[in-house]
């Protein structure tokens, strides 16, 4: 099932800004002695530091990645060091040209797909057990048939699709189509920053080799882009594993703490908790709970004041109001007090749902469901004189929140004031 909601702007552009550095780069005709000395020594940089990376990480998926494209730098590199130093190819080129154009798209989508497993040890095992088969079978037919695998690899198969453009083998094109398709399916089914890195990572393969003997350092270039995005990617996906919740999508608890270092002298912070959220989920289930969750998030993630909301734990929330005074916050923490409190959420019998489309056509819009809402208590406290450093502003507004819990919860409660209460809904 596609989640096509998932799907993020953010998870491309670091991978598009290194492809189009890239195109930029390799299009460079003249180049200072600096610039060719780097970028003979790049793409084994890049694997060194970004397998090493991966490996840490214990991403063995993005270090095969990285390995198979290293390989066909590799194998071209030294295609195209003949070709610069005596000014014509060597008698291999095309076979193993067209090998390396069958066989990238192939395992690059391969073990793009292929999903790392709970046993690790026996994973890398495999994955290194299909490349070396495949670089084996190609390898011996490489050497005991060059002539009639050459001639099997540049066969014309499709005459009515081939076309005067085409710069690579026939059978090239379907293997990159299947591999982009599998890639662009993967990241649909599971929007991920790694997954999108592979989709602009193909792309660059597929123009890149084109290139190889056209364009100098073409090949150094693009391969060692198509790496550190591979290795940027693995940079971003950790990044969201430390500072973003993965339920609600807001930025977690240390996210919360590092904002809280680079505050300047005035600021607002409140403490959010879903009231009687225990009993709650007790009676609905977990996975109501956390529909909840994701509900209280989506709304504070929309506070207005200029505010930032945070998941802190649990079912509390944080929000940080940057430059704001505490009469300034107070109108948009009971707004989005409101909000939450009006919202009806419809629970419905899972043993109700229709068994097909048909049956879900036949009784959309009709409610089978009972309507519940929930409520938000809400603590704020200013930076103050004697508040002298974030994590106490932090315990004011904690303090806060308990006594909106103790005033009858479903209110806003500032540090040293009297509650601001709205109507307590009950489910």
């Amino acid at each position: 099932m596609f989640r096509l909601s998932a799907v993020r702007l953010s998870h491309f552009l670091p991978s598009v800004f290194l492809l189009l550095s890239g195109l930029a780069a390799a299009y460079v005709r003249d180049l200072s002695v600096f610039f060719t000395s780097l970028f003979n020594v790049l793409p084994t940089l890049v694997l060194l530091l970004g397998g090493a990376y991966c490996a840490v990480y214990r991403r063995q998926r993005e270090l095969f990645l990285m390995v198979t494209v290293y390989i066909a730098y590799y194998l071209l590199d030294m295609q195209t060091d003949f070709y610069r130093d005596n000014g014509r190819v060597r008698e291999d080129a095309a076979v193993v040209f067209h090998l390396v154009c069958l066989l990238l798209p192939m395992l690059f989508g391969l073990f793009g797909a292929w999903q790392e497993r709970t046993h690790l040890f026996q994973d890398m095992v495999a994955r290194f057990a299909v490349l070396l088969a495949v670089g084996s079978v190609a390898l011996g037919l490489e050497q005991s048939f060059p002539h009639a695998l050459l001639g099997w690899l540049a066969e014309i198969r499709w005459p009515s699709l081939h076309g005067q453009w085409m710069s690579l083998i026939q059978l090239a094109y379907p293997m990159f189509a299947a591999a982009f398709i599998l890639v662009v399916v993967q990241y649909l089914r599971q929007p991920r920053p790694l997954h999108a890195a592979q989709i602009i990572g193909l792309i660059g393969l597929f123009w890149m080799l084109p290139q190889t003997f056209i364009l100098p350092f073409t090949l150094n270039i693009m391969c060692s882009q198509v790496m550190l995005m591979i290795a940027a990617a693995v940079s971003h996906e950790a990044y969201q594993m430390a500072f973003r919740d993965e339920l609600t999508g807001l930025p977690g608890r240390r996210a919360l703490n590092e904002r809280m270092q680079r505050l300047g002298r005035g600021y607002v912070l409140a403490m959010t908790d879903v009231d009687h959220f225990k009993k709650f989920n007790d009676t609905h289930g977990h996975d109501v709970g956390d529909q909840v969750l994701r509900l209280v998030a989506s709304k504070l993630s929309k506070v207005t004041g200029g505010g930032r909301a945070y998941r802190y734990g649990g079912e509390e929330f944080a929000l940080v109001f940057a430059g704001k005074t505490l009469e300034e916050c107070m109108p948009h923490l009971e707004a989005v007090r409101e909000m939450i409190a009006n919202y009806n959420i419809q629970l419905r019998n899972q043993e109700s749902r229709p068994q097909d489309d048909s049956q879900g056509r036949q009784r959309r819009g009709v409610v089978a469901a009972t309507s519940v809402s929930v409520t938000i208590s809400i603590g704020a406290a200013e930076r103050l004189v004697e508040h002298r450093s974030p994590d106490e502003v932090l315990k004011s507004a904690d303090e806060a929140l308990y006594s909106a819990k103790g005033a009858g919860r479903n209110c806003v409660m500032a540090h040293g004031h009297q509650a601001r209460r709205g109507a307590v809904r009950t489910a």
